[in-house]
């Protein structure tokens, strides 16, 4: 995932530790007996659930299926990525190790590169019949697709929003947040002033421009006939990065450096800055700098260009996904069903503070302001293109955040565009030329 706990990336591997739930006690025997019950091993993430929720969960969903017993191992993100790979590539439940996983958490936008083979089972028939596709967030339905073949199954989702300065707001005689992109530039202006910063920026923030390019229906790289494209360069991603120059130019964050060098948590902490776009959870890094700033802190859904629509936001999360080689395919799937539905989706949402998977599940987190803000903007979420080798492009020498800080500097927005698009176009060439 990115997982936007850390907006997506996520990581050395640790031991496993089983939570299931007879944890306390360090015996796997459930009451009755294990005999006759298959057991489904579940990999999730260091953090994604607490020890109560899961606890709660595997106690109930053993007791709704008597021939099921649940193993959940506690994973983390460091290393994970291999891990998962090596997990995958036995192709039959015979040649699994011990241990071996039957229902895997994944990072949404990692879905493609573990399902660039024949390692995932394809969900789409219980993902049609079952789990209320229609309804899912996009940006975490979308990457764990593959030509009409559903491999993941989004759990949860988190996003960026605007955590303002109430106090600020309130100097600048702001009484309510900007819904489209002209009242936010307008309000910002007014907020940079005397000392103080409209917003704090930094210049290669490269998740919020992302959502700017698809506001104006463009896109990072794009898909034709099994080759990608690298696309800064198109009119629509140009008037995306335009905007973000515009915004930008409102507050004094770098413009060679990302969101966390220096941590703009702790640049907002100092209290003259009006805004930052970061995850809701950063308020509690930004309080720990600044136990003041307690009760005046806010957020709003990064606006749209027009109020009947707010912006489009890179969405993380994760996805579950079941291993083609497992040899539990009846309960693996069972696993995913009930994480995913209703009842235990809504309740990881209330206790997580995330975003529930689908749009009509938001009224569970309307009483959390920063997570109402974030379930907004997903219901506009994406994710990064969908190419098993887009981790290319993120990796040393990002190419799209060399372009951001060209153009900030006053280069040829087109031109650097186009040398950074040709970068990407070379990164996710499979034939690695």
């Amino acid at each position: 995932m990115t997982h936007v706990r850390s907006p997506r990336t996520a990581h050395s591997l640790g031991s496993l530790i089983a939570v299931t739930g007879l944890l306390a006690t360090g015996c796997n025997v459930l009451p009755g007996g294990d005999a006759g019950r298959t057991t489904v091993t579940v990999w999730l993430m260091r953090d994604s659930a607490s020890d109560t929720f899961l606890k709660r969960f595997t106690k109930e969903f053993e007791a709704q299926h008597s021939d099921l017993k649940l193993d959940i191992r506690i994973q983390d993100w460091a290393g994970i990525g291999s891990k998962v790979t090596t997990a995958l590539a036995h192709e039959d439940s015979e040649a699994k190790a011990a241990g071996a996983p039957d229902v895997i958490e994944v990072g949404n936008t990692q879905v493609p590169g573990y399902g660039d083979g024949n390692g995932l089972l394809d969900l789409s028939l219980e993902s049609a019949r079952d789990l209320g596709m229609d309804d899912w967030l996009p940006g975490l339905a979308e990457p764990a697709a593959d030509n009409g073949r559903q491999f993941g199954i989004p759990w949860y989702a988190a996003n960026r929003v605007v955590i303002y300065n109430k106090d600020l707001f309130a100097a600048a005689d702001i009484t309510k947040p900007p819904r489209t992109r002209d009242e936010w530039l307008d309000m910002t202006r007014r907020l940079d002033t005397g000392g103080r910063q409209g917003i704090y920026l930094a210049g290669q923030d490269w998740y919020t421009l992302s959502g700017f390019i698809w506001d104006e229906g463009g896109d990072l790289a794009v898909e034709s006939s099994g080759n990608w494209t690298g696309t800064l360069d198109s009119p629509a991603a140009l008037r995306g990065m335009a905007f973000y120059q515009q915004l930008q130019a409102l507050g004094d964050g770098p413009v060679d450096a990302d969101e966390e060098h220096p941590p703009q948590a702790e640049r907002f902490a100092k209290g003259d800055v009006a805004q930052i776009i970061a995850v809701p959870g950063t308020v509690q890094r930004i309080l720990q700098k600044n136990p003041s700033l307690k009760g005046k802190l806010g957020f709003f859904p990064v606006p749209g260009k027009t109020a009947a629509r707010a912006g489009s936001v890179f969405t993380g999360g994760s996805d579950l996904v079941v291993p083609a080689n497992t040899d539990a395919r009846t309960g693996a799937v069972a696993v995913v069903e009930a994480l995913a539905g209703k009842k235990w989706n809504t309740e990881l949402a209330r206790t997580m503070n995330y975003v529930p998977n689908k749009t009509k599940l938001a009224a569970a987190v309307a009483d959390e302001p920063g997570v109402a803000a974030m379930a907004v903007g997903a219901a506009h979420g994406k994710a990064t293109p969908a190419s098993p080798l887009w981790v290319n492009v993120e990796s040393s020498g990002n190419p799209i955040k060399a372009y951001m800080s060209r153009v900030l500097t006053g280069q040829d927005p087109k031109a650097v565009a186009r040398k950074a698009s040709r970068e990407i176009t070379r990164r996710l060439d499979e034939s690695g030329e």
